[in-house]
């Protein structure tokens, strides 16, 4: 099983180079990387985890410049969004950001996609909330567009792009309805969501990992009776911590991959985090 890791990279904690050295040097599958912009002070909607938002969400680094610099100075390391709000982004800027990384990294980025939870961060993005979600579905069929071999036109509810000349390209070829680079959707378990990944992605990014006993038969229903095939379909739990029991209990699901869940700290707090984990490799 492949374990990579995700942390919220911040002003104050390990910079993304010493980290993404660390993770290659030491066996580590990649490095997730979490986004929020901003944090607006007047915040109503509470955090879902319950209790105070952690202060690291409003000092988040940009998860594609720190990706960049992991992307410079590693490899091997897959690289990935855990996740990109991609409502609340231009999508023929993130389409562009996107494919540079990919092609700068050799088709090492994995693209995590959500609909977010923050209101009022949505809201200062033009984001009417009741519409992130086709919002998001918009905007990837837009960047597809953008990614496609040939000049491919788009016109959708929420936006629009002329047939056009943009490279580079992601380097992975299209597989099923998917065109770009690999793209796992976080969210939690339902029907909406897993008809969305079925449509839409080549898997689920599912937070913590609890409850997939249940969930996972559910998703690759909706897979195959989408049409997929499904030796395809990619289940990556997220922001575990994990333990020999969670590791065995995924591997029984047919999970590859895990993402472990590392301090938001500096360097000594982080690598003794490493250290802890390098018994799973």
């Amino acid at each position: 099983m492949r374990i990579a890791t995700t942390i919220f990279l911040t002003d104050r904690t390990i910079a993304p180079v010493a980290l993404a050295r660390e993770l290659e040097q030491r066996g580590f599958a990649g490095l997730y990387l979490p986004e929020h912009t901003h944090i607006p002070v007047s915040r109503d909607t509470p955090y879902p985890a319950g209790g105070d938002l952690p202060v690291e969400y409003g000092r988040t680094l940009d998860p594609f410049v720190a990706l960049g610099q992991a992307a410079a100075v590693t490899e091997r390391l897959a690289l990935g969004t855990g996740i990109t709000l991609v409502a609340q982004h231009d999508p023929i800027d993130l389409a562009k950001q996107v494919a540079t990384l990919d092609h700068l990294s050799g088709g090492r980025f994995t693209l995590g996609v959500g609909f977010g939870w923050n209101v009022e961060e949505a809201a200062d993005h033009g984001v009417e909330w009741k519409t992130r979600r086709a919002r998001g579905r918009d905007r990837l069929a837009l960047m597809r567009a953008l990614w496609a071999d040939e000049p491919t036109s788009y016109e959708g509810e929420f936006g629009s792009v002329r047939a056009s000349i943009a490279y580079p390209k992601p380097l992975r070829k299209a597989r099923g309805p998917v065109t770009g680079p690999r793209t796992l959707i976080g969210g939690a378990a339902g029907p909406k969501l897993f008809a969305d990944i079925a449509r839409h992605a080549d898997g689920w990014l599912p937070i913590g990992g609890s409850g997939l006993t249940e969930a996972v038969p559910r998703l690759r229903t909706a897979w195959e009776e989408a049409g997929r095939d499904p030796a395809q379909l990619q289940v990556v739990p997220y922001a575990v911590v994990p333990t020999p029991g969670k590791l065995a209990h995924f591997a029984e699901l047919g999970i590859e991959e895990v993402v472990a869940h590392l301090p938001s700290a500096g360097a000594p707090e982080v690598l003794r985090a490493l250290d802890a984990y390098a018994a799973y490799l």
